[in-house]
C-alpha cells in the first residue's frame, strides 16, 4: 500500500467514506500532505464522478479536483458483509472521515462508539450540514443552503438587488478544511493520551464562525449588515471601482498615508483637505458621495493604467481577473499551484494544486485520482487479509467490486 508518497502526514492512514466536495476536498488536502487516503465507494461510484458537464475517461471534472492521491475500494454499505468490511478496516486506520447525514452510519453498524470500541485511537470526523445535535441536525444540506442559513449569502451581491451564492462553495469548502483542522487536532493529543476523538464539524458552523466581524458588528450594534456590493463596511476606500475600458480595479487604500497618497496618485490632491474626507470617520460617513468621485475619475483612464500608477505610489490595487486569468498568472505557475494529472491510460488534466508549502516539500508529485474500484483487492488483501477466493466470493455476492480497464464509469450515463 505505500505509495512512496512523503509528507509531514506520512504513515497516517485515513478511510474515507465522503462524497460530493465537503468531505472529499478535506480528505485531499490531508493525502496533499502526505497521509494514505483510502476511499469507500457504494457500487455506483459516488455521486460527484457523474457531475456534469466536463468528463475525462467517464469522471467528472468536478471528481477529479478533489480526488487526488486516493485510493478506491468499491464496498456495498448496505449489505451485512459490506459493513463488517468496514468495520475490520476501521481497526487499521488512524482516522475515518464520513460526511452522512447525522444517524446514517449509527444504523449501518459503523457510528463512532461502535468503531472506536473496537480501535480506541480511531480519530472519527463526521461532517453534515448541521451537526449532529441540534432541531435541525436532520435536515438536508447543500452548500447554497447553509450560505442561505449563515447570513452570508445576504452580505453578497449590490445593495438593493438579489442576495447571490459566493461564486465558489465556501460552505463546502470551509467544512471540509475545519475538518481537517480538527482531525489534526486530535491526532496531535492522542500523541500523549494514546485515544482518539469524535470530531463533529458542521456546514452551517464553520459559515457562521466565518461571518467574523460582520457577526461581531450585528452582536454589538444591533444592526443588520447589508449586502457589500463591491465596498467594505468599515474602509470606503477598500473597493473596486470600473475604470475606462470596462475592467474593475481593487483599491484598498487603509491608512490616512495611504489615502494622501491616493489622492496624489489619480491627480485629485484636493480630496485630502476636503472636510468630509479628512479623516476615515468623515470618509465612512460620506462614502457614497466618494464613491461617485472616485468611480468619475477611474473611468477616465483603463483599469491597466491607473494599475500602474497605484503600484508606483505604492498604493495596493490590482485587476479583478477572470478565472482563465487568474489559473494563467506567473505567480500561481512559480507556486506549482496548477498540479498536472496523469492517468495509467495517459489522461492528462490539470487543477488547481496545494497552497501548504513546506521548506522541506519531500515528494511533491501527485496522483491521479482513483478510477471506481482501482484499489478494492489491494485494500481488502493487505489490510483483512483476504484471499483471492474470499475476493471472488465476496465480488460474485455484490458485496465489493474491483475495477477492470475498459469498464465504463458511472459518469459516463451522465452525459
Amino acid at each position: 500500500m505505500d505509495s512512496g508518497k512523503t509528507g509531514p502526514l506520512s504513515g497516517v492512514r485515513v478511510l474515507d467514506l465522503t462524497q460530493f466536495l465537503s468531505g472529499p476536498f478535506g480528505t485531499q488536502i490531508l493525502g496533499d500532505l502526505g497521509a494514505e487516503i483510502v476511499k469507500i465507494e457504494p457500487p455506483g461510484g459516488e455521486l460527484a464522478r457523474g457531475v456534469p458537464p466536463h468528463f475525462v475517461e467517464g469522471d467528472s471534472a468536478y471528481y477529479l479536483a478533489v480526488n487526488r492521491n486516493k485510493k478506491s475500494a468499491v464496498i456495498d454499505l448496505k449489505t451485512d458483509k459490506g459493513a463488517e468490511l468496514v468495520r475490520e478496516l476501521a481497526a487499521h486506520f488512524d482516522v475515518l472521515v464520513e460526511n452522512n447525514r447525522p444517524g446514517v452510519m449509527e444504523r449501518l453498524g459503523l457510528g463512532e462508539a461502535e468503531l472506536r470500541a473496537r480501535n480506541p485511537r480511531l480519530v472519527y470526523c463526521s461532517i453534515s450540514g448541521f451537526g449532529q445535535t441540534g432541531p435541525d441536525r436532520d435536515l438536508p444540506a447543500y452548500d447554497m443552503i447553509v450560505q442561505a442559513m449563515s447570513g452570508g449569502m445576504s452580505l453578497t451581491g449590490e445593495p438593493g438587488r438579489a442576495p447571490v451564492r459566493a461564486g465558489i462553495p465556501i460552505g463546502d469548502l470551509a467544512a471540509g478544511m475545519y475538518g481537517v483542522m480538527g482531525i489534526l487536532a486530535a491526532l496531535f493529543e492522542r500523541q500523549t493520551s494514546g485515544e482518539g476523538r469524535f470530531v463533529d464539524v458542521s456546514m452551517l458552523d464553520a459559515q457562521i464562525a466565518m461571518l467574523c466581524y460582520q457577526g461581531a458588528y450585528y452582536l454589538m450594534s444591533g444592526e443588520v449588515p447589508e449586502p457589500q456590493g463591491r465596498g467594505h463596511d468599515s474602509i470606503p476606500t477598500y473597493r473596486a471601482f470600473e475604470c475606462g475600458d470596462g475592467v474593475s480595479l481593487v483599491v484598498t487604500a487603509n491608512t490616512e498615508r495611504m489615502w494622501a497618497d491616493l489622492c496624489k496618485a489619480i491627480d485629485l490632491p484636493h480630496l485630502v483637505h476636503d472636510p468630509r474626507f479628512k479623516d476615515s470617520a468623515t470618509r465612512l460617513v460620506n462614502k457614497v458621495a466618494l464613491w461617485e468621485i472616485l468611480e468619475a475619475r477611474f473611468r477616465d483612464e483603463p483599469a491597466q493604467s491607473w494599475l500602474d500608477s497605484l503600484s508606483s505610489a505604492s498604493i495596493p490595487a490590482a485587476l479583478v481577473k477572470t478565472v482563465d486569468k487568474a489559473l494563467n498568472a506567473s505567480q500561481v505557475a512559480h507556486r506549482d499551484m496548477i498540479v498536472e494529472l496523469r492517468s495509467r491510460a495517459g489522461s492528462h488534466v490539470r487543477v488547481p494544486g496545494n497552497p501548504i508549502k513546506f521548506d522541506d516539500p519531500g515528494r511533491t508529485d501527485a496522483s491521479y485520482p482513483p478510477h471506481l474500484g482501482e484499489h478494492t483487492s489491494i485494500v481488502l488483501r493487505e489490510y483483512i487479509g483476504l484471499d483471492a477466493e474470499a475476493l471472488r466470493t465476496l465480488q460474485n455476492q455484490g458485496v465489493v467490486r474491483q475495477f477492470v480497464p475498459g469498464m465504463p464509469s458511472p459518469g459516463v450515463k451522465s452525459r
